[in-house]
């Protein structure tokens, strides 16, 4: 028997077209926020390095990728919404406990890693604006940062969340701004150009682990039920199930989320290939360095604009990292969790938070280089992502788990075939 949720009778017609554009506004949230927090400063770091060090000959990855990462985050979308529970709960039901545990350690590890790193690349645009030093920074940006995902309900952290993404567009602008020959832009975007050497496949596997990434899965499925707790539904029970409807305009906010995207991942590796990769500028080890490199050969606004661009996406992405970590652990061990909850309600929740945060702000006194844990995190992530895609796809072919509402056969092929794709490119990186 069908847990669908009941489908409300239909509006007259004469409103139909309205009532559902609002409808679409309101839905628009969980795809659009994920999407953008893809875009944070390991994926900015990691873009910008793929064009510094092989110009325009990655552009063709963001047509690949893009496709991909929606039908993975979808699924991850469906998960959540059908079954009203995260990863971590849905995964203790259908895999060994040690497995999900293994899972949920392996993110934590990333994504403090991550965290860490973001912080220091936010550092750096920030004391590129302001002169503070990048140091003082990331302490500020790391309380500040953890004391609002704690202070704030979900329903707030969402909305600043949205429209935080807009910042992205600075990476748009910044493109246009550099010039460049537009055909051999053409050349780059529709022609694959495979992967020559170790540092291209290195790059490869960081251009997919930093955009179908580990922690986007768990936290699209955590924030579909947080959205339904922010309606009134606080039972597992209440959740089950999805209207069609339901899952059409969270299908269209995915596929908007993700091409958002994608977009600024091809504008990011375009700006850094007609500028750094152009002028013989391959390797960079800072935000700020790739931000000062800009500035004589682009102008002053492209760097201004690049600059602004991390600060805004850090603070999008952050809570995303710490958050996602936070989620998988509290579901893994059933722990009470979620956004909503204070702190006293879920202690070990925002434990986790507060642990990220903080081993994140210590790993900048120790000497790291930003951009490459950054890069070596996207790599991890790279590495990671097809077991966890396998453990998505088996959950999203059980009937029974997804409520007689699996995920279609089209999208499991998919995810098959992006699966088969990470791990041949990470197989690739070692052979190669």
């Amino acid at each position: 028997m069908s847990s669908r949720k009941p489908v409300p009778a239909p509006e007259p017609s004469s409103h139909s077209s309205p009532s559902t554009f609002r409808k679409f506004l309101r839905a628009i949230g969980p795809g659009v926020i994920t999407g953008a927090a893809d875009d944070d400063p390991a994926g900015i770091a990691t873009y910008s390095s793929a064009g510094a060090l092989l110009g325009i000959s990655m552009l063709w990855t963001a047509l690949l990728t893009w496709p991909l990462m929606g039908v993975v985050q979808f699924m991850c979308a469906r998960i959540g919404m059908v079954t009203g529970e995260g990863l971590g709960s849905i995964f203790r039901k259908k895999f060994p406990l040690w497995l999900v545990v293994i899972f949920s350690a392996a993110l934590l590890v990333a994504n403090t890693i991550n965290l860490g790193a973001d912080l220091s690349g936010m550092a750096d645009a920030g004391m590129l604006l302001t002169g503070i030093p990048s140091i003082i920074l990331v302490c500020l940006f790391g309380v500040a940062i953890a004391a609002a995902t704690i202070a704030f309900p979900y329903r707030s952290i969402a909305n600043t969340l949205k429209w935080l993404a807009l910042s992205l567009l600075a990476y748009v602008i910044a493109a246009f701004v550099s010039g460049g020959s537009w055909a051999g832009v053409a050349r780059g975007t529709f022609v694959p150009q495979w992967p020559a050497n170790n540092d291209a496949w290195g790059m490869l596997v960081a251009i997919l682990g930093t955009t179908i990434s580990p922690y986007l899965f768990y936290w699209q499925a955590s924030e579909e039920t947080e959205e339904e707790k922010s309606m009134g539904e606080k039972t597992v029970a209440s959740r089950r199930g999805a209207t069609e409807e339901d899952i059409l305009l969270r299908k269209f906010d995915v596929g908007l989320g993700t091409f958002f995207s994608n977009l600024v991942m091809y504008f990011i590796i375009l700006t850094t290939a007609l500028t750094l990769h152009r002028h013989g500028v391959t390797h960079i080890d800072t935000s700020r360095q790739a931000a000062e490199a800009l500035r004589p050969i682009a102008g002053r606004f492209s760097s201004l604009l690049f600059t602004v661009g991390v600060l805004g996406v850090g603070f999008l992405a952050i809570p995303t990292l710490s958050g996602s970590a936070a989620y998988a652990l509290a579901e893994t061990f059933r722990w009470h969790e979620g956004l909503d909850n204070k702190l006293q309600r879920a202690p070990k929740f925002y434990a986790v938070i507060i642990i990220s945060t903080v081993a994140g702000i210590i790993l900048n006194f120790a000497g790291v280089n930003p951009v490459r844990a950054l890069y070596w995190s996207a790599v991890v992530n790279g590495l990671l992502a097809p077991f966890i895609l396998a453990a998505l796809l088996i959950v999203a072919s059980d009937r029974k788990l997804m409520c007689d509402q699996p995920s279609s056969p089209l999208s499991r092929i998919i995810v098959a075939i992006t699966t088969l794709f990470m791990l041949a490119a990470g197989i690739g990186m070692f052979v190669f």
